[in-house]
């Protein structure tokens, strides 16, 4: 009994600092402050090799570098901290993107629309990098996505037709938010302002963006830094079918359970 009251205390308290920080990663995943918190997680392991070697000139310079990092950090990061506050104890459980192939069924019809009448649109599928600055530079609206509503944010007389529509699972996040452009000198001098956004963010994350053509009407995609030009409404289908597949095939413990019991039972009855 002793035994297991002298080493609960130092698991429960173990549980807790992984949760915590587990949390704190997963909170700021996607943002400028999770840059900041890699940056602070590697100063301070040189700090503690620098220390465990002796070295005194390095460890105080990082001394008086964590002195003045804190300072720096309240300020320049004051509204991301502000907006951190103000989220906690939301709810943070997210549910699948694909549901039975509906979402990308919305996603197709708008973009077949947008595309036979040659309206230019730019639609990023959040995957496992979060894009809460991008998407806190648009206006934000945490809408249940349907076609109708991706054509009228498209529509060339409205103040978001020409940012990006960001889609989290199976809401909009925001429109017309802004996307940073690629640098890369291969693309073609005839990609506009879209293509290249579109390439610059798929750069920089894993997000899947959707791209349509304002002068041909053409759709493309852009994964990894990568375009797919020249698709129809078939080819978009099986593109992002193949993209988020694996989470639209995953099955849950019960139907595993259920399935794997049928089949016992009928081996144990023959």
């Amino acid at each position: 009994m002793e035994f297991f009251s002298a080493i609960w205390r130092p698991i429960v308290e173990i549980l807790l600092i992984w949760g915590l920080l587990f949390y704190l990663i997963r909170f700021f995943q996607g943002t400028r402050a999770m840059q900041v918190l890699l940056g602070l997680m590697i100063l301070a392991a040189l700090f503690n090799f620098a220390k465990w070697l002796d070295l005194n000139t390095v460890n105080w310079v990082l001394t008086k570098l964590f002195a003045v990092g804190v300072v720096a950090i309240l300020i320049i990061f004051q509204p991301e901290l502000r907006r951190a506050l103000a989220r906690i104890g939301q709810n943070t459980f997210r549910g699948s993107f694909l549901r039975k192939g509906g979402t990308v069924d919305e996603l197709v019809k708008a973009c077949d629309h947008l595309s036979r009448n040659h309206v230019g649109a730019l639609i990023a599928i959040e995957r496992d990098v979060g894009l809460k600055n991008y998407i806190e530079s648009g206006i934000m609206l945490d809408a249940k996505i349907s076609a109708e509503l991706l054509i009228t944010l498209f529509s060339p007389n409205t103040i978001t037709h020409d940012g990006g529509v960001i889609v989290v699972n199976d809401r909009i996040a925001s429109c017309g938010s802004l996307f940073p452009l690629s640098q890369n000198m291969d693309l073609a001098r005839s990609f506009g302002t879209r293509h290249r956004a579109a390439v610059g963010l798929t750069e920089e994350t894993d997000t899947v963006c959707v791209i349509v053509s304002e002068e041909s009407g053409a759709i493309a995609v852009s994964v990894y830094g990568k375009l797919t030009r020249g698709l129809d409404p078939e080819g978009l289908k099986r593109v992002l079918l193949s993209l988020f597949r694996p989470s639209e095939n995953r099955q849950t413990l019960r139907e595993f359970i259920s399935k794997n019991w049928k089949v016992f039972k009928e081996k144990s009855t023959s």
